[in-house]
């Protein structure tokens, strides 16, 4: 990603609090404590930029970092941060010797990825950093009851071997964002039998860990030595019904905005963008703003995507295009002279003037935060501020 310090670009960027992001770790730190706090960076951190925004929340606070794929954990060690690391999603034929030999902490999620490391281990002759990861009703990643034992008494043979050191015993929620949801119970209950078992066998005294974003504001007794938020270190609520982010002490980080490239007066009835979904409906200044799908503005947004321009909010006119939307800004008023090409187009942002947030165009097109922030495309420039 590029970065840039300058004015506002002539088209597109997602402007990056870093300062916004530090002020979150240390406050998911405060909710948790005394656990720790694993900042989960994966997905260029949820589209902010991986390796700036893990410097941040390490400056922060944070104790751990979290990836899903091998790449990003070794791309941050490469990127100088020495803090410890864990890496969760693989599949057969992963380079695990690379990630043995830079230490990051991997997980196991099945007897086969314990086999993978195990021959990994071989050739870099130095032990192996494993956490097992219990399924305890996701359903998705993770080392179903029935084959818990089996595996843990594996990692613990090999660990007496010297092959391996496990590190850690986790889980993840599949509803913590919907509180009292009958499954958070059951899966609490599950983890709690794993434990149980793997401390039984030789592995007591290892980081325990389960809470994600959610689980970490609202379920304290799912804390237990380590915390693992994602959306939350970014400033987004995981769950909208219980309280924007500033119900929890959060700050959005990113905000998109850029300019518009043309302001143009056409009459009634006219035509906008494919398909003409939209018609105009009396003379009217309708205002070219180009960002589009390709920049990952959703094109479920056409017709309904909140913008700010001028102190205004407006909705999206017509459809979403590969590079550029149009808003409809309405007749100009005696004497107006504003909006102008050049003036400037927040998408989202923080909303404290009243503009969008990422929420307000999750609810719009029927999705969730992640997705509105994650899905912002790589030509568009990342400008980190303090």
């Amino acid at each position: 990603m590029s970065t840039r310090t300058a004015a506002p670009p002539a088209r597109l960027e997602a402007r990056v609090d870093l300062d916004a992001l530090r002020s979150n770790v240390r406050r998911l730190r405060e909710i948790a404590g005394p656990a720790q706090v694993m900042a989960v960076v994966k997905a260029d951190a949820y589209g902010h930029g991986m390796v700036p925004c893990a410097r941040a929340a390490v400056q922060a606070g944070a104790a751990w970092l979290g990836t899903a794929l091998p790449e990003e954990a070794l791309a941050l060690r490469a990127a100088g941060l020495e803090v410890p690391i864990l890496t969760w999603l693989h599949a057969p034929g992963d380079d695990f010797a690379a990630l043995v030999r830079a230490g990051v902490d991997v997980s196991i999620s099945g007897q086969w990825s314990l086999d993978a490391v195990l021959a990994a281990v071989g050739g870099t002759r130095r032990p192996a950093r494993i956490q097992l990861k219990a399924d305890t009703g996701l359903g998705r990643n993770g080392i179903q009851p029935r084959e818990w034992p089996a595996v843990v008494d594996e990692a613990v043979k090999a660990e007496r071997a010297g092959l391996v050191e496990v590190t850690g015993l986790w889980s993840h929620f599949a509803c913590a964002d919907e509180p009292g949801h009958p499954s958070i119970r059951r899966q609490l209950t599950s983890f709690h039998e794993a434990l149980e078992y793997a401390e039984a066998a030789g592995l007591r005294g290892r980081l325990r860990h389960m809470a994600n974003s959610p689980a970490t504001l609202t379920l304290p007794e799912s804390h237990f030595d380590l915390v693992r938020p994602g959306v939350a270190v970014y400033g987004l609520s995981p769950a909208p019904e219980l309280g924007v982010p500033a119900d929890f002490g959060l700050r959005p980080v990113m905000t998109l905005r850029g300019r518009l490239a043309l302001v143009k007066q056409v009459p009634e009835a006219h035509g906008v963008s494919y398909g003409h979904t939209y018609h105009t409906t009396g003379e009217t200044r309708l205002g070219l703003v180009p960002a589009g799908y390709a920049d990952g503005i959703p094109r479920a947004a056409s017709d309904r995507g909140p913008v700010w321009i001028g102190g205004r909010r407006y909705v999206i006119a017509g459809r979403v295009a590969m590079d550029q939307f149009v808003v409809d800004l309405g007749p100009a008023g005696p004497g107006e002279q504003s909006p102008a090409a050049g003036d400037e187009v927040v998408l989202f942002g923080p909303g404290e003037d009243g503009g969008p947030t990422a929420q307000d165009w999750a609810q719009a097109i029927g999705t969730i935060g992640y997705e509105v922030v994650t899905r912002i495309g790589g030509r568009v420039p990342r400008v980190y501020v303090d």
